[in-house]
């Protein structure tokens, strides 16, 4: 992230201007050479990044037991003063996953979580620094990690410099974590000239290799936005690469076993270790198409509500997230609004825990289906809602404050209408997604024209293909104005439909200017004051953990100009 002259200040140490001056210097190299390293360690792959996830005992220190470290650490949600520290005390992990991840990549059934050999509660020390070296300490405490929240902690950082990168490390149990990195964002006037951003989807551990991880790493972003579908609570596909051979997860002890999986991947870790994130969820964290308390298998809701609240737990477990994002039962609160100097605004918005069901659904099931609009007449409910009514009021409320150039909307899906036609008969649409929403959806653009929301661009998963789209001002009127640009970024590893499926949206829906569901892979942005660069970076094959990656296609969305356009 590059800041203009006139906030140079926000960089000042407590010693003075020479002492500033040479901090600055020093922080400077050390981020040079952790960029080199990152490319070094991205050229060399998977088996590098073990290495550099290694935990060593503190020296004049007894270890206790095996490394607890084994599921990384990360950070997340920036301010201009601190961010969030994350990790999880994890021994058994070692038993999980004998040999690392080799049992899982080689389809062999993982052992089930052994009990933990932890203390109630351990004490975890963490230390924040201004140099690689963890020389010069900025900041240091302790926190509890205790059984009843899986001995996962999460330290709100604060009073640091603004806009600059630091270092972290936790040390439990005569263990020291590896040294990851992370930032501060400037505050929310400063003048930023230029932002870059990762987004990524849908990552199915048993239809590939993390390797998209491993060249965002080497991308070298400000911040990665996860938009959902982080972990597969059950097993899909054909041809699994990675096959678990779980069962479904219904409880606390399997969505924690389901995470400490993932937690364990090489490349997940390293782009968790070295770079702040954001997230929001999508279906698969807890179960496929499930809407508020209605699931796709029909539940009682308060039986479907105590498996959603073991999911969030987890979850939140799991995540570097703030404190105050901790659940409270079945809730969760997870939408919210990341201000980045002035530059830039991300509202992250939560489409699964608010929403009505989904209209017209499969006679016996919830979830999606797929309908002719015109015989779906609960479509044209007013009432029926994707983010809720009161989540509705904040996005708005949000528009109407909203002062940066750009306006950045991290949700679930794509919301340009999708038109899908059929081989025979009328076309439909899909219930799951914003067509299934769409006076909801409706909702959402009409603030963003009441309120003159500078340069808004929709970002969105879920659909396991890249997609750019115009937005217009009637969602379904193509004749009325281009109001915001679209990109979907493409699966981490998720399977897609096949080619066919795409070629006919192409067909049936001008303002989707593409539509490619053959790479997995991810969404580079980079943001400056006049215009956003999109590349859809795509592996060659998700089947290899060492994939070679290419952008497959670039788009460019121009201040005052909404609307994709070819880069």
């Amino acid at each position: 992230m590059e800041q203009n002259a006139r906030s140079s200040e926000n960089g000042k140490a407590k010693s003075g201007d020479r002492q500033q001056r040479e901090d600055a210097a020093t922080a400077e190299g050390a981020a040079t050479t952790t960029r080199r390293a990152l490319l070094a360690a991205a050229a060399g792959g998977a088996a590098g990044l073990l290495l550099a996830g290694c935990t060593p005992p503190i020296g004049r220190s007894r270890a206790q037991g095996l490394d607890p470290f084994t599921l990384g650490i990360a950070s997340g949600y920036p301010t201009p003063e601190g961010f969030v520290l994350w990790t999880r005390l994890a021994p058994e992990a070692h038993e999980l996953f004998a040999g690392s991840a080799k049992r899982v990549s080689a389809g062999a059934a993982p052992h089930p979580l052994v009990p933990a050999t932890l203390p109630v509660t351990v004490p975890v020390q963490w230390e924040v620094a201004e140099d690689e070296g963890m020389r010069r300490i900025v900041r240091k405490g302790s926190v509890d990690a205790t059984a009843a929240a899986a001995h996962g902690v999460h330290v709100e950082v604060a009073g640091l410099a603004t806009n600059r990168w630091y270092w972290y490390r936790f040390s439990a149990l005569g263990y020291r974590s590896r040294v990851g990195r992370t930032r501060t964002f400037p505050r929310e006037r400063d003048a930023v000239s230029r932002l870059r951003l990762a987004v990524a989807s849908c990552q199915n551990i048993e239809h590939g290799y993390f390797a998209a991880y491993r060249h965002m790493v080497a991308d070298d972003p400000d911040l990665v936005v996860h938009l959902g579908d982080y972990i597969y609570e059950g097993t899909w596909g054909q041809n699994l690469v990675r096959p678990l051979r779980l069962g479904e997860a219904q409880t606390l002890a399997d969505y924690r076993q389901r995470h400490a999986i993932y937690k364990r991947d090489p490349d997940l870790q390293e782009a968790h270790a070295l770079f702040p994130w954001v997230m929001v969820w999508d279906d698969h964290e807890v179960a496929n198409d499930y809407a508020d308390a209605s699931p796709e298998r029909i539940l009682p809701p308060a039986l479907f509500l105590e498996r959603r609240a073991a999911a969030y737990q987890a979850y939140y477990e799991h995540m570097p997230m703030p404190p105050r994002m901790a659940p409270q039962g079945a809730a969760m609160r997870i939408h919210t609004s990341l201000p980045i100097g002035d530059l830039a605004t991300l509202h992250l918005l939560d489409n699964r825990q608010y929403r009505s069901p989904q209209a017209c659904p499969m006679p016996g099931r919830g979830g999606g289906n797929a309908v002719v609009p015109s015989a779906c007449d609960a479509l044209r409910d007013p009432a029926r809602s994707a983010l809720g009514a009161e989540q509705e009021r904040w996005l708005d409320r949000r528009f109407a404050a909203a002062d940066s150039h750009w306006n950045l909307v991290g949700q679930q899906t794509l919301m340009a209408p999708m038109l899908m036609p059929a081989r025979s008969g009328p076309a439909r649409v899909r219930t799951d997604g914003w067509d299934g929403y769409p006076l909801s959806r409706q909702r959402l653009l009409d603030s963003i024209v009441q309120h003159r929301l500078r340069n808004p661009v929709v970002l969105g998963g879920d659909l396991h293909a890249f997609y750019a789209a115009d937005l217009h001002a009637k969602a379904d009127d193509p004749a009325s104005a281009v109001i915001a640009s679209e990109f979907v970024t493409t699966s981490i590893t998720s399977q897609a439909p096949g080619e066919d499926h795409f070629a006919r949206v192409r067909a049936a829906n001008p303002h989707i200017r593409l539509a490619d569901g053959r790479r997995r892979g991810y969404l580079r942005l980079t943001l400056s004051r006049d215009r956003l660069e999109a590349d859809l970076m795509a592996l060659e094959d998700v089947r290899r953990p060492h994939s070679g990656i290419g952008r497959l296609a670039a788009f460019v969305a121009e201040a005052g100009r909404p609307g994709p356009q070819p880069a």
